[in-house]
């Protein structure tokens, strides 16, 4: 692995040693990949993917920054369906702008509470 990838993972690992799901308020994991994003509410007590959403069935001509505030909208959609109002952000070692912001306010805008 190069240092960038190598400094993520440290990053993740510091993150995800403080950050912790439950069922009232599942974990936010969000990963980005060079052509898509993908986000996952997740409750780390039973080691559950309650809701997953990603940008790869998103055929549109948008970016992927819109792809990406799209997406936030939809999972925050789904966990309403699921009665889930509060999360707990997981930025997954990525520093908290671009993609990984467009996500996080789709969310809010969703009506998530972080």
């Amino acid at each position: 692995m190069d240092r960038k990838t190598l400094q993520r993972n440290r990053r993740r690992k510091r993150i995800r040693s403080k950050v912790r799901g439950t069922a009232i308020a599942p974990r936010l994991a969000v990963f980005r990949s060079n052509r898509f994003v993908y986000a996952q509410l997740i409750d780390d007590d039973k080691g559950v993917t309650l809701i997953c959403a990603s940008t790869t069935k998103d055929k549109t001509k948008s970016s992927l920054l819109e792809k990406a505030k799209k997406m936030g909208l939809d999972i925050a959609a789904n966990a309403k369906k699921k009665l889930i109002t509060k999360v707990v952000f997981d930025r997954g070692g990525y520093i908290y702008t671009g993609k990984i912001r467009a996500v996080a306010e789709g969310a809010r805008e969703g009506g998530l509470q972080f």
